[in-house]
């Protein structure tokens, strides 16, 4: 995450942003792994020490290290959960500046019961994992000090969940109608969960210690290097002087922004601060800057190349390379950021909202002068993952290709101190990962022990009728439930292990219906009655956070349609596309968003009659529908409403007074 000092750095300075005492506490508020300890003295400097150490293992797993995967996710774990005991306090009224005796035991143990695995591994192999007295012990303790340690860090919603299913594990005797199974010993849960790949040290695990930590060090590094001040600089230039300039400009930097930053509330503390000042001074509503900037820092999980962790866990999850998720997630990412641009393109025409002058703008040719090759690496991580490398080695490359290129302006030159502060930010910025997985680890440990997810599956199956469009819905519904407690990558595992074999069970594309799920889970951020995003920006904004949520569900609307089309219509992910039929439906689908957002608006060229609204909504919807026929009428009907629209407009009606 940028500094504040790396944001106001901008060319313009008169947005009031917020200070980085205020900025810290809003994130605070929203995102429990912000609320970590700032340390002091020796303290400080053994955690710096630890979470170097944290990264340069990770740094050395992937270039030159041959280790098995399993002493990877111990390791990883390791590292991590001692971290987060000595990082984040037990209660929000714990010390914020020191840690007490019982943290540094907890880490002790923590370092000893998860090491165990690292120090024993070949004798458990050889073993078959079959347990000796104590290690049930030890992996009791284990499975106390995660549950804490993720408590401590991604909330209470994720650990009480995956509680209930360990109690799932050993209740089954008791459970009603098909969920009741025979039942499992204490001494068999554990074993399961601590001592085989299938609980903690499982496949989520895994990804988090390869793929999402590397890309989490590989942000780190860019961001160090400026490219947080470059991405707010790029975007100002590009958009910053047209109608309702700031908001596009918010859209552009956020959505580069999340290229680096996996947080949508980081991602709203960090581009908002800056633009929702400057969008409120060019005339937009409060709630409407801090739903602008919350749709916009929400959307960078769904922009490839770089997404969400949940997509470097998709790939393994399906056996399929991230190149294919990435792939498959481009135009779906590019109809959803389109549906904010001209969204708030509407609102400013409508409300005659005018852009930032020239004078206070940087120029294109000198931002990417001064700052144009901070995007070579972004480019050396797209080559090597063209040229079939792994995840890990693109990142590990794009790593050093960032510290190669930041020598090039002596502004942007990373020396040893920068070096080792982005190691720390980044091993840092991994640990609510880490523990998220492993927290998920006992809900995907659970569902491999008892069938679970085969059971809810059928159930929502038998509860839509075997009918795919209800099923969808329960889906839908499931993900932005989840997503209320969750952590997005922790709610797309949780649904991809009970929700998604439901969706694949009805003939959905395996692919389909994972990124069905992990798109709604995302989305999660914007929906009310909880929605993190949105409540960041209205925080910024100074609006209210429930109105503020209800405008960003209404600017993102576009965004609750794109998953059905893609399932009905998998083509959109470039699976197997027919190019006329693909490029009909994107046509279609971007006459759909402008035509949405004018009747959403009431507005298209100038102000709409309330039958005109209605008019224009039904056609819209139609865009995304998945028949050829369909796509090509309503097209040809909102074109037709368009010209209309252009052709009665009056000339002092078109830039009319909001």
């Amino acid at each position: 995450m940028a500094t504040q000092e790396e944001i106001t750095k901008a060319p313009v300075l008169d947005a009031a942003p917020m200070d980085e005492a205020e900025i810290q506490k809003l994130v605070e508020k929203y995102d429990v792994e912000s609320r970590y300890r700032r340390l002091e003295g020796l303290p400080a400097k053994f955690l710096t020490v630890w979470l170097v150490a944290m990264a340069a293992f990770h740094l050395y797993t992937a270039s030159i290290g041959v280790l098995p995967i399993a002493i990877i996710r111990a390791v990883h774990l390791t590292f991590a959960i001692v971290a987060v005991f000595i990082l984040y306090p037990a209660t929000r009224k714990g010390s914020k500046t020191s840690v007490p005796w019982y943290d540094w035991l907890l880490a002790a143990a923590s370092c000893g019961v998860i090491g165990y695995i690292v120090v024993m591994f070949n004798d458990i192999t050889r073993r078959g994992a079959l347990p000796l007295p104590y290690e049930i012990v030890l992996g009791a303790m284990a499975v106390i000090l995660i549950l804490e340690g993720g408590r401590r860090i991604v909330g209470n919603v994720l650990p009480i969940l995956s509680s209930l299913f360990l109690a799932y594990c050993y209740f089954g005797q008791m459970m009603p109608g098909m969920f009741m199974h025979r039942g499992y010993s204490l001494s068999r849960i554990v074993q399961h969960m601590y001592l085989t790949p299938e609980g903690i040290f499982g496949v989520a695990l895994g990804v988090s210690a390869t793929f999402v930590v590397m890309f989490i060090i590989f942000g780190a590094f860019l961001g160090k290097s400026g490219g947080a001040r470059f991405f707010n600089e790029l975007a100002l230039a590009l958009a910053g002087s047209s109608p309702g300039g700031p908001a596009k400009v918010a859209v552009v930097a956020s959505g580069l922004l999340g290229t680096i930053n996996g947080s949508s509330v980081a991602n709203v503390a960090t581009t908002g601060t800056f633009t929702i000042p400057l969008m409120k001074r060019v005339g937009y509503k409060p709630e409407y800057a801090g739903a602008v900037e919350a749709c916009a820092s929400t959307g960078g999980q769904l922009m490839p190349p770089i997404m969400g962790a949940g997509a470097f866990i998709m790939s393994e999850f399906l056996g399929i390379s991230y190149l294919r998720i990435a792939a498959a997630a481009i135009i779906p990412a590019i109809l959803y950021y389109s549906a904010i641009f001209v969204n708030v393109h509407i609102r400013a025409r409508k409300r005659n909202l005018k852009g930032l002058s020239r004078d206070e703008l940087p120029v294109i040719r000198e931002v990417m002068k001064k700052d144009g090759h901070l995007l070579i690496p972004i480019g050396v991580v797209i080559a090597t993952l063209l040229m079939k490398y792994t995840p890990v080695a693109a990142a590990f490359f794009g790593v050093v290709s960032v510290v190669i290129v930041s020598q090039f302006r002596r502004h942007t030159r990373m020396g040893l101190k920068s070096i080792i502060e982005a190691m720390e930010e980044g091993a840092r910025g991994s640990l609510g990962v880490a523990l998220a997985c492993a927290l998920v680890g006992f809900v995907v440990g659970t569902s491999s022990l008892t069938s679970l997810g085969l059971t809810i599956s059928n159930n929502i199956i038998e509860l839509s009728g075997g009918k795919l469009l209800p099923t969808l819905v329960m889906a839908m519904v499931a993900s932005l439930v989840l997503g209320m407690g969750l952590p997005t990558t922790a709610n797309y595992i949780v649904c991809s292990t009970i929700v998604a074999p439901a969706l694949i069970g009805m003939n959905v594309l395996p692919l389909a219906a994972h990124m069905f799920v992990f798109y709604f889970g995302i989305m999660a951020d914007l929906t009310p009655p909880v929605c993190l995003a949105a409540f960041t920006g209205a925080g910024i904004a100074g609006a209210q956070p429930g109105k503020t949520g209800i405008t960003a569900t209404k600017i993102a609307l576009v965004a609750y349609f794109i998953p059905y089309s893609f399932v009905y219509t998998p083509m959109i992910l470039l699976q197997a596309p027919n190019i006329l039929h693909l490029t009909i439906l994107v046509g279609s689908s971007f006459l759909g968003i402008i035509s949405l957002a004018g009747s959403l608006e009431g507005w298209m060229f100038r102000d709409l009659k309330t039958v005109e609204r209605l008019a224009f909504l039904p056609l819209a919807i139609a865009t995304f529908m998945p028949q050829v026929g369909v796509n090509l009428v309503a097209g040809a009907l909102l074109i037709a409403l368009l010209v209309i629209m252009k052709k009665t407009a009056k000339p002092e009606a078109v830039l009319a007074e909001g």
